[in-house]
């Protein structure tokens, strides 16, 4: 059993040992202020209603909309615009296959 009261003595050392390192690790961070994450500083209560009344108004406009999470094409091109497309690609294949029957 004396064995064990030296491995419980060694143990309370370390103990303390670890309990002094974290308070020297408290005292740095206190003298270096509290710092936020990202640099983001905190918002108070008021604030955080804020943003999150203006977010579900967002949510409630695009939910009433008979559209939502429909997407308009940007760009339309008209069927004049798609036959003078196709023309020119046809062409291009035209030369494409003349040069082939040359090679042959």
């Amino acid at each position: 059993m004396g064995n064990l009261s030296g491995i419980v003595r060694h143990l309370k050392k370390e103990l303390e040992r670890a309990e002094k390192e974290v308070r020297r690790f408290g005292a740095a961070l206190a003298a270096l202020g509290s710092s936020h994450a990202n640099g983001r500083s905190t918002l108070s209560a008021a604030g955080r209603k804020k943003i999150s009344l203006a977010q579900k108004a967002r949510w409630a406009k695009r939910a009433g909309n008979d559209q939502a999470g429909k997407t308009k094409p940007k760009h339309t091109i008209s069927v004049a615009g798609r036959k003078r497309i196709a023309a020119a690609q046809r062409a291009r294949w035209a030369k494409v296959r003349a040069g082939e029957k040359k090679a042959a």
